[in-house]
């Protein structure tokens, strides 16, 4: 076989690095379409730099992830599955594949759901597997074991070592995960403790902040949540949900500051609609909350309305709208 002349191999360097640069270019434009939430943007942008670039994981990736905040669960599994095929050892392609496979069970027929929620399993213990310091893969893994049925392999005990384990790698992981558990089997004051651990253990990513945040919004728990507000701005600065958090921790402890309604506006114009962010009509309820703290049932009732607009069986706002008698 005819080897490659030095300027021919040079050409070639040449043209993967151009590639390489290509591709790199086409994932920053379009992780910046993506923090928009124009995802639909995203996902053009990464399938024509994926038909330039097929064996790139990352963009698959990305591909995954987009897919999935535009509800195309089909796409998102497909990408997934792409990008553990290009590289099978990459713990982090394993945890979104269990995540496509995941909500894609949760919008199936039931018997198309138990397989897919078997996959999902797989895929997460895979990720965990491969690295142990993928804590959103461990999270996942966890809260799969806590809620699923015993038919599709779940179980709270199958959970525990796992949770033990987080406890020794970082305890603010173990405590978050060990609160899953017990919330699931409504032990609300021991998920309280936990959670409370959790959080002041000062966890290092945003986004387990703020799901100790939903919990304590959950629980109407407004100093917990001035905490979750107080260390997510610290860690993520540019974060919108802070906003959010600060002002539901004000309302909730009757803090009459107009504030509130200034951060929850500003949430509301400048957040992106994502599958981990606060939606709509949590904040048109908050909203409504603030407005009957200051004595106007009018706007308050009008924000319900909204948020019942935008999700009609959102209880809270059903309830809140039924005792203005609106």
């Amino acid at each position: 076989m005819k080897r490659c002349s030095r300027a021919c191999c040079a050409l070639l360097s040449l043209a993967m690095v151009a590639i390489q640069a290509h591709a790199q270019q086409a994932l920053d434009t379009a992780r910046q379409a993506y923090e928009k939430g124009d995802y639909h943007q995203a996902i053009s942008i990464l399938k024509e730099a994926a038909a330039k670039d097929p064996g790139n994981g990352d963009i698959q990736l990305w591909l995954t992830k987009s897919h999935l905040e535009a509800k195309q669960y089909d796409d998102a599994v497909k990408s997934g599955e792409k990008a553990v095929s290009i590289d099978a050892k990459n713990s982090v392609y394993h945890q979104w594949l269990g995540e496509a496979y995941g909500q894609k069970a949760d919008h199936a027929s039931a018997l198309s759901a138990y397989p897919l929620a078997r996959k999902t399993q797989k895929e997460f213990e895979t990720a965990v597997q491969l690295d142990e310091h993928n804590y959103d893969a461990a999270q996942d893994l966890v809260e799969y074991d806590c809620t699923a049925p015993g038919m599709v392999g779940g179980g709270a005990d199958k959970a525990q070592p796992l949770i033990q384990k987080l406890l020794t790698l970082d305890a603010a992981e173990g405590h978050f995960a060990a609160g899953v558990c017990k919330a699931v089997k409504k032990d609300l004051p021991a998920a309280d403790a936990e959670y409370a651990k959790a959080l002041e253990g000062k966890p290092k990513s945003a986004d387990r902040i703020y799901d100790i945040g939903d919990y304590f919004e959950q629980r109407g728990q407004g100093d917990k949540l001035l905490e979750v507000a107080a260390q997510g701005e610290k860690l993520a600065p540019k974060d919108l949900r802070g906003k959010y958090y600060r002002a539901v921790g004000e309302i909730l402890k009757g803090e009459k500051n107009a504030d509130s309604e200034k951060l929850l506006k500003e949430y509301l114009q400048e957040a992106p609609v994502r599958s981990t962010f606060p939606p709509d009509f949590h904040v048109h309820y908050w909203l409504g909350r603030f407005y009957e703290s200051q004595n106007d049932p009018e706007r308050a009732k009008n924000e319900y309305r909204y948020a019942l607009k935008l999700n009609p069986k959102f209880k809270k706002a059903q309830e809140a709208l039924k005792e203005l008698g609106g």
